[in-house]
């Protein structure tokens, strides 16, 4: 099994080193030993680095994505945690799309100003809405 160095690593995966060195203080991934001061890695970690990619893309934080690794650093991946990852990803599109629907009206709007765009004035309220606290006791 040939062994790559830090940069060799950084250079295919395209994963600066100090992000290397981070995802191995995590305990994402595992140098196989060093040569002289560089960190060596077999070449799975290059597979592990796309699942980790992968996994920040949708979302997953680095401890959870941690979590979708086996002892023996091979993916070992929840089918349930991928189906509610994925829900969560359609609820999160449904609501983008909605957004970008609106900014695209309120930029179209005929109305002199913004401001007196009657559906920009429900996409304030909405949105005073959902940030407003829950009480203004002291």
């Amino acid at each position: 099994m040939k062994l790559l160095d830090i940069s060799e690593v950084a250079h295919q995966s395209g994963v600066a080193a100090s992000a290397l060195r981070h995802y191995e203080e995590k305990g994402l991934i595992h140098s196989a030993g060093r040569r002289g001061l560089k960190r060596l890695f077999g070449p799975e970690v290059l597979d592990q680095l796309s699942v980790i990619r992968l996994g920040k893309q949708a979302g997953f934080s680095l401890e959870e994505i941690k979590g979708m690794f086996g002892p023996d650093g091979r993916p070992s991946l929840s089918r349930t945690v991928l189906l509610n990852k994925a829900d969560d990803l359609d609820d999160q599109v449904k609501r983008l799309t909605a957004l970008r629907d609106m900014i695209r009206h309120v930029a179209d709007c005929t109305a002199p100003r913004h401001i007196d765009c009657p559906r920009f004035q429900k996409l304030i309220r909405v949105s005073a809405r959902k940030r407003a606290p829950v009480s203004n006791k002291f």
